[in-house]
């Protein structure tokens, strides 16, 4: 009877033992990004000594969560797998989706600076600047020494400072609080409407490939941030995805022969605010500024007085074409006919303005949303 029993025992060990094995051999998963956790409890525990300020965060359980997340919010784990009814396929699949989800990014970086970050083509400090990491912008690390990284942003790669980069656990975490919703323009020309219908008013048209702020996906129509308006496109034009920020090229920071050089000095002046932030009504450029307040604050340095709102603004100086338009030149954005927001051209097809709330001070492409006048102020 005794031998009975044990063989018994025996062969129930072995029936728990079989699909336990078979899930052992799958892929362990990668960590999706931090979800709720907060950096202040990792610094606690890198301040005690518990973890290394450069852990990747793949061996720490509670420092992320993993792709059981991906399978439904189903426990993974011994007890579960005897009655699951996940394949080997969902488990593979949840991997993968796990393992591509830290935006695209294998070994990512985050900008740590107040301003930007000089990349430079050889790892040195007197080496030629090839673009800049704005501040929060993410890279991808591919390689670091006790001094350089090794990255790539955007369309530029070179050596940043490792002083000044933040990576492992620490970039995801910032990652997480600084990923943007955005909506990327996937037809020729896209109406955006004031309201969430086709009967409603067309504010302006956006061309293929330009990425709009998400504010909330309802339904058929995605609410997205037009500067500092709320406003609607459809859902069936665009591809709603999560983005970090990217490095920006020197090309994009250079200007066109013949340009005086109180243009260049005044795009580049313009530029130094990058990141910082728009408050409504501000006209400070390090505490925040809404878009007029930004524009007449960067030409009052050059002596030149300006009106306070963007409506006064668009009736200085000359009109000139857009397609005419010269770094230092001004932009106007309208709502309908009415002119509700500028931007200073500063060339290759790109403007620098205070946005949005969200997104301050940045650099976006002239066409961002249809012009709807330029206005020189610079008689040069």
């Amino acid at each position: 009877m005794k031998r009975k029993k044990v063989l018994l025992i025996i062969a129930l060990v072995m029936l728990v033992q079989s699909p336990l094995d078979a899930y052992a051999s799958l892929p362990a998963p990668d960590f999706l990004p931090a979800g709720q956790l907060k950096m202040d409890m990792y610094e606690e525990k890198v301040q005690a000594g518990q973890v290394s300020g450069n852990d990747t965060g793949e061996d720490t359980e509670d420092e992320a969560e993993t792709a059981q997340d991906v399978l439904d919010n189903d426990t993974i784990g011994s007890g579960t797998v005897l009655i699951s009814d996940k394949t080997a396929e969902d488990y593979a699949l949840a991997y993968e989706r796990a393992k591509n989800a830290n935006w695209g990014y294998t070994n990512l970086g985050i900008a740590n600076v107040s301003d930007n970050l000089n990349i430079r083509a050889i790892a040195a400090e007197d080496g030629r600047l090839v673009g800049k990491l704005p501040k929060d912008a993410a890279c991808e690390v591919i390689e670091m020494d006790d001094i350089w990284a090794h990255i790539r942003s955007g369309s530029v790669e070179g050596y940043v400072s490792r002083d000044y980069l933040l990576t492992g656990v620490l970039a995801k975490f910032k990652a997480e609080e600084l990923a943007t919703t955005v909506a990327t323009v996937n037809t020729d020309s896209l109406k955006v409407r004031a309201e969430a219908n086709t009967d409603s008013e067309v504010i302006t048209l956006v061309p293929r490939g330009e990425e709009l702020e998400v504010s909330a996906v309802e339904g058929d129509w995605v609410r997205v941030f037009l500067d500092d308006d709320e406003v609607y496109v459809s859902a069936e034009y665009v591809e709603v995805s999560a983005e970090l920020g990217t490095a920006v090229t020197m090309s994009e920071l250079l200007y066109g022969q013949g340009i005086s050089d109180v243009r260049v000095d005044i795009c580049q002046y313009a530029k130094e605010f990058i990141g910082n932030p728009y408050v409504w009504g501000g006209t400070s450029l390090t505490k925040g500024a809404d878009c007029s307040g930004f524009v007449m604050s960067i030409f009052k340095k050059y002596g030149v007085k300006l009106p306070r709102n963007s409506r006064a603004q668009a009736n200085c100086g000359t009109v000139i074409k857009v397609s005419e338009a010269k770094p230092g030149d001004l932009i106007f954005y309208a709502k309908g006919k009415t002119i509700n927001h500028v931007a200073i051209y500063i060339g290759n097809g790109q403007v620098v303005h205070a946005s949005s709330p969200k997104t301050g001070i940045r650099i976006s492409n002239v066409s961002y949303r249809s012009p709807f006048k330029a206005v020189r102020i610079l008689q040069d």
